[in-house]
């Protein structure tokens, strides 16, 4: 557990995750929900690679996993 947990505090992994399940509950439909999530994932990362960091493809595909999940939970309330 503590292995995991440093994971993802490396990175602020949890932040893509937590910003992601916030898009997907936003997004209207799927197709909404995939687009601004990728969109919101690659300027998140550009943002990184600007200021000196590097493009990390785990970030922007945990990004993405939280939109799926924010999307498939508004999916089943509504």
């Amino acid at each position: 557990m503590e292995r995991i947990k440093a994971w993802l505090l490396a990175s602020n992994r949890w932040k893509h995750i937590v910003g992601g399940i916030a898009v997907g509950l936003g997004a209207d439909g799927t197709y909404c929900a995939a687009y601004a999530g990728a969109g919101v994932a690659s300027a998140l990362e550009l943002k990184d690679r600007l200021h000196g960091g590097r493009w990390d493809w785990i970030d922007w595909a945990l990004t993405l996993a939280g939109v799926a999940a924010g999307q498939m939970s508004r999916r089943a309330v509504l």
